[in-house]
C-alpha cells in the first residue's frame, strides 16, 4: 500500500509542478514532510541536500531520495515512477502541440503567467530552508533560543561566493568543511 501511496502522491507532484525541481520542492515537503509525516524537515533538508549534489534532475533525485528513506529500494522506484510518469505523458502531448501548432501567442501566453508562479514557489521553498538552516529547528521558528550564527554565517559566506561566480561544487565542499571545522571549534 505504501508504494502505491508514494506512486500516486510523486504523480500528483509531478503533474501540478512547473518549472522544474526546485519548484517541486515545496510540494515534495508539503507532502514527505506536512501530510505523511514519512520525513522530517531536517530529514527532508538532507534529501534536499543531496539530490543537489548527486546527478542528475534534483526532482527525480529527491523523489527516489525520499522514497528510499519512506520505504526501501521499493519506495524509491515507487516515487521515482510516480515523478516520472505523468511528466512523460506531458512532455510527449506538449511536443506534439507545440511542433503542430507552432507559434501561437496564447501558448507563450501561458507560460509567461506561469513564471511568476514558478518563482513564488521556489522562494517559499528558499525562505523555509533558509530558516531552518539558521534556526536549526524541526518547524518554523518561534524564537531566538534555537538561532544558529554558524549557519548564518555559512549561509552569508554561500551567498557572496555564489554572487562572485564561484562554482556550486566549491561552495557545498567549503560548506561542507566549514560545518565541519565549526562544529569541532564552537
Amino acid at each position: 500500500m505504501i508504494y502505491l501511496t508514494l506512486f500516486l502522491e510523486f504523480a500528483k507532484i509531478s503533474l501540478v509542478c512547473v518549472g522544474g525541481g526546485y519548484a517541486s520542492m515545496p510540494l515534495i515537503q508539503a507532502v514527505v514532510v506536512d501530510s505523511y509525516h514519512w520525513l522530517t524537515l531536517p530529514e527532508f533538508i538532507d534529501v534536499f541536500t543531496i539530490s543537489q549534489m548527486t546527478p542528475g534532475p534534483i526532482g527525480i533525485n529527491a523523489a527516489t531520495f525520499a522514497g528510499m528513506k519512506t520505504a526501501g529500494i521499493g519506495g524509491a522506484i515507487s516515487a521515482t515512477m510516480g515523478f516520472v510518469t505523468p511528466s512523460l505523458f506531458l512532455c510527449i502531448a506538449l511536443a506534439k502541440i507545440m511542433f503542430k501548432y507552432g507559434d501561437l501567442g496564447s501558448i507563450h501566453g501561458i507560460l509567461n503567467g506561469l513564471r511568476p508562479a514558478v518563482m513564488a514557489l521556489i522562494a517559499a521553498a528558499c525562505i523555509s530552508f533558509v530558516l531552518m538552516a539558521v534556526w536549526n529547528v524541526e518547524e518554523m521558528p518561534t524564537d531566538w533560543s534555537t538561532f544558529d550564527l554558524k549557519g548564518l554565517i555559512i549561509l552569508l559566506i554561500a551567498i557572496i561566493a555564489g554572487q562572485k561566480k564561484v562554482g556550486a561544487i566549491k561552495i557545498l565542499i567549503a560548506s561542507g568543511i566549514l560545518g565541519l571545522i565549526f562544529g569541532f571549534i564552537i
